[in-house]
């Protein structure tokens, strides 16, 4: 964490902003519960994604769909009242936003009214262009999300990367410019060819944040799970494992599993 970062007491669209423009880069990682958000929130992190990724790290789903608005805002909650520093931006779940943008203004509402978070996030362009100046009519800060959106899982049929080829590539540089223009504060690329991200990041004004989208990005973003080591089967190219938590988290449960089964615990100074 740099000095200039260490020294703002709140991070803001108008910080994130400010990071890009002097090159600084930005972290995020996703949170889903209190003692969590807590300690990233201490460590430094500049923005918590309450990501609908809870659909699969804390409810076992194989995909983001099934998660529910309410749901998201009960995450969203929890996220929000750990918090002192970091920005929270909230996943808005499939079929939130998708109908049209009056449910895409709702939900919205819903969530930054109940949840107390400070901005939204979700999948797509063009597609869903009336749903984001809706909301931010409505003076919601959105990030954008673009690449592969795993909510459109089922349309893509695959997690490879997107945009290799120029029909796509060019969609969505298209893309990228029409959420920079109506007003995104920042905006996800997921999973695209790092030469891409390099050439959106530097033609649009908003700050970009990777994930799988190589080292131009303006910021990159992990899911804190995967980072920390406690998933273990998913082991992408793109992802870094800061900790093996899995291992650190049997080996204490199986400790303390021997210990009652051996009567070691508790002692007698561990007890009344």
């Amino acid at each position: 964490m740099s000095a200039a970062t260490g020294e703002i007491k709140k991070i803001t669209t108008h910080v994130i902003q400010s990071m890009k423009d002097r090159g600084e880069k930005i972290a995020m990682l996703t949170a889903y519960d209190f003692s969590m958000a807590r300690i990233f929130d201490e460590a430094g992190i500049d923005i918590l994604l309450v990501g609908d990724s809870a659909s699969n790290v804390m409810a076992g789903h194989e995909t983001t769909l099934p998660i529910t608005l309410d749901q998201m805002i009960y995450h969203a909650q929890s996220v929000v009242r750990a918090v002192s520093r970091a920005m929270v931006v909230v996943d808005m779940p499939f079929g939130s936003y998708q109908s049209n943008s009056e449910v895409a203004l709702s939900s919205a509402i819903r969530i930054m009214k109940e949840s107390g978070a400070h901005a939204v996030k979700l999948e797509g362009g063009a597609e869903v262009e009336d749903s984001i100046k809706r909301i931010l009519l409505a003076g919601i800060p959105v990030m954008g999300h673009l690449g592969l959106t795993p909510q459109s899982i089922y349309k893509f049929g695959t997690y490879t990367v997107r945009a290799k080829e120029e029909q796509e590539a060019q969609k969505l540089r298209d893309d990228a410019k029409l959420l920079d223009e109506i007003g995104c504060f920042s905006l996800v690329l997921e999973k695209i060819p790092a030469k891409l991200t390099k050439e959106v990041s530097e033609s649009i004004a908003i700050p970009t944040i990777g994930i799988g989208a190589g080292k131009h990005a303006d910021g990159q973003v992990l899911v804190s799970h995967d980072m920390l080591g406690i998933t273990k089967d998913f082991n992408p190219r793109f992802l870094r494992r800061y900790a093996e938590l899995f291992q650190v988290m049997t080996e204490a449960t199986q400790g303390y599993i021997s210990d009652v089964k051996s009567r070691d615990f508790p002692s007698d100074k561990e007890q009344y």
